[in-house]
């Protein structure tokens, strides 16, 4: 039975919470990360490492948690999650090493997969099918405020203060919002709590692929294709997944339901999606290098003038989730995807003596692109499978999302490095100096093609999902 108006509403204030502060997170991170790899004295091949790690962690742990919230309930695993995402967060702003910090960054994401696994399970649970689209829409605009805010909180605070208070804010705040989980989420509906075992060989073999595929991608240039060490790590890969789906298949109480790769509606918009983010997250990974670098702007105007994008995912997600009830989602992605791919290939004519507008409006492509995209392709996923099923379905989403930024931040620090390392003779960016503009400037255009490359493949996914039924 839905709850209440009122408490439906209450539930989605705190899920808007945990995904404002995930997002918040993410997009504050980006516009530090220059000024970490000057401060703990290190290479953009690590500090990368600082956004790797926590999506590669939220990707392999999210299945796992979607299936636990279908299993044991939804609200233990969001409190939890809550509580070592705020932990992850001190440990993050302590760090005196980027080793530290790193490993402080893996148990953040271990607290962001929880929040993240049962957020739209949460959702799709207390809202009737008639207002999922509205309500996700929403949801759609509180990544963009949390992504909106982030530059801008990331700019004042790397201004006035130290890269470390970007981990401080999430505290209080983190704190709050795990107390009142407590008592808002002990009426949600908890559609699949049973006392069914967890799929450990599952989670496992989850974890060695995506970490066998991240170790490959960034640092094949380092290894070299035919290496011993990258035909080792591909073989690991090749036999993880195998693995993987073998266990899913004869197992009793898989980690994911394999018959939902039966769903067309489910598994082409699951794949779509991370193509897409994997595409957007050339950009969010590469921006703040350009404007900090061969523009040469502050912390807080890199700050001001990533919040464009993000701007317009918070005014247009909402009318994205509406239209859904119309036009239903491949229309709406296709256009959504098609903007995107026109911002990368924009980006490619892109010169830091151009001025802010040039800038402006070629990321503010890439915000309306995604706007359009997110809120009624997700709306489309959770509507084809059944409630008890939610939580996996949940998890896939994010996993899916989560993958498709690994492995768009991976390739670009891979695409860009080995480009930047070869027409300067071995040089990294941490050794930039003004002549080397031309250099950074080719780097940069080749690592946007590449994100084009990838989101004209979504294009062809997103076609071939068909129509709703």
């Amino acid at each position: 039975m839905l709850s209440s108006y009122e408490n439906r509403w209450k539930i989605f204030s705190l899920v808007a919470i945990s995904i404002f502060m995930s997002t918040l997170d993410s997009s504050i991170v980006n516009v530090a990360l220059p000024y970490m790899m000057q401060e703990l004295q290190t290479d953009i091949n690590t500090i990368q490492w600082v956004v790797l790690i926590y999506l590669m962690i939220v990707s392999s742990l999210l299945l796992t948690f979607g299936r636990l919230s279908d299993i044991k309930g939804k609200k233990p695993v969001y409190v939890l999650g809550f509580t070592i995402f705020v932990a992850g967060s001190f440990l993050c702003g302590m760090a005196r090493t980027h080793q530290f910090l790193i490993i402080s960054r893996a148990l953040q994401g271990c607290g962001a997969s929880m929040l993240m696994a049962c957020s739209p399970a949460l959702i799709v649970d207390v809202f009737p099918v008639h207002e999922r689209g509205k309500a996700l829409g929403m949801i759609g605009a509180v990544v963009a405020a949390g992504l909106t805010t982030g530059p801008v909180a990331g700019g004042i605070l790397l201004e006035y203060f130290s890269w470390r208070f970007i981990f401080y804010i999430n505290i209080p705040i983190g704190i709050i919002a795990a107390l009142s989980g407590i008592f808002v989420l002990k009426t949600a509906q908890r559609t699949g709590e049973n006392e069914e075992p967890m799929d450990k060989i599952g989670s496992l073999l989850l974890i060695i692929i995506l970490s066998s595929l991240i170790a490959f991608l960034t640092q094949m240039s380092k290894w070299g294709i035919v290496s011993i060490h990258s035909i080792s790590i591909s073989g690991l890969f090749i036999l993880a997944c195998i693995g993987f789906v073998v266990n899913e298949t004869r197992s009793d109480y898989p980690l994911f339901d394999m018959d939902l790769l039966k769903i067309k509606l489910f598994v082409f918009p699951v794949i779509s999606s991370a193509v897409l983010f994997a595409a957007l997250f050339v950009i969010v990974f590469m921006m703040p290098f350009f404007l900090t670098y061969p523009c040469g702007f502050s912390a807080s105007k890199t700050g001001l003038i990533m919040i464009i994008p993000f701007l317009f995912l918070l005014i247009v997600s909402p009318v994205s989730g509406m239209l859904y009830n119309k036009f239903g989602s491949r229309l709406l992605c296709m256009t959504g995807i098609s903007i995107l791919t026109l911002s990368l290939i924009s980006l490619m004519t892109l010169q830091p003596f151009m001025g802010i507008l040039s800038i402006f409006w070629r990321i503010a492509l890439a915000g309306i692109g995604t706007a359009l995209y997110v809120p009624p392709n997700n709306t489309a996923i959770m509507s084809c499978v059944q409630p008890s099923k939610r939580g996996i379905a949940s998890g896939a989403v994010a996993t899916a999302r989560n993958i498709g930024m690994v492995i768009g931040v991976a390739l670009a620090g891979l695409i860009f490095t080995t480009s930047f390392s070869s027409l300067t003779n071995g040089l990294s960016l941490e050794n930039y100096l003004p002549g080397m503009e031309p250099f950074f400037m080719i780097s940069f255009k080749r690592t946007m093609l590449m994100g084009a490359v990838l989101s004209i493949f979504g294009i062809g996914v997103t076609f071939a999902r068909g129509k709703e039924g």
